[in-house]
């Protein structure tokens, strides 16, 4: 089962590596574009907090940079309570790799920007710690932990989008989100003159096995 499926990229990895898997979305849009797209993978409406499954009838659960959206004190209960014995729940989100030069100047530009570091969210930020990610939630379970780096050449508009889609700068509105990737533009252009840019990730993942 993929939790917070959105529009099923994470899904769609997991149907071709063979699983049968179920999406869970609570988004209108979401849904839609889901079935629109990939009409051959079940999906229901849901969310982490209450799931809509029944008990001990998943052997494997998944958040795809979407744990932090919900509430651990319900959603790690929840998922205990969905897992078959033997099962596990893996947690997993993309962060900027911190200790590349441009990337880091980046996250300092956007610190700047909007008065505070994005990646203190909990659950979402670049080395969010298990503490962080399961507060609230009655126990803190035994869990794995793994970094894996991965990278991807794109045009500067590609990473630019990306970068506006982050909810710090949806609530930022449009204006000032259009003033700072235009400005940003610009400097990576000076850095990056070809137009194109490696981005580089660290997935951190998070494994939780259900006894």
């Amino acid at each position: 089962m993929d939790v917070g499926a959105g529009t099923g990229i994470a899904t769609t990895l997991l149907h071709q590596h063979g699983a049968h898997v179920l999406a869970v979305e609570p988004g209108d849009g979401m849904t839609t574009q889901f079935r629109r797209t990939h009409p051959h993978i079940p999906i229901v409406r849901g969310n982490g907090d209450a799931l809509p499954l029944a008990t001990a009838s998943a052997d494997f659960i998944t958040y795809a940079q979407a744990w932090h959206w919900t509430n651990p004190a319900r959603s790690l209960p929840e998922a205990m309570r969905v897992l078959r014995p033997g099962g596990a729940l893996a947690l997993w989100w993309n962060t900027s790799a911190p200790d590349i030069p441009w990337i880091a100047a980046q996250y300092a530009r956007i610190n700047a920007y909007i008065g505070g570091d994005p990646t203190t969210v909990r659950g979402s930020g670049r080395r969010a710690r298990t503490e962080e990610i399961f507060a609230g939630a009655p126990h803190h379970p035994d869990c794995t932990v793994r970094e894996l780096r991965w990278s991807r050449t794109v045009p500067i508009d590609v990473h630019l989008a990306n970068i506006g889609s982050h909810s710090v700068f949806l609530v930022l509105g449009e204006e000032a989100t259009h003033t700072f990737l235009a400005k940003e533009r610009a400097l990576l252009l000076d850095t990056f003159p070809s137009g194109t840019i490696e981005e580089i990730y660290d997935v951190v993942l998070i494994v939780v096995p259900r006894p």
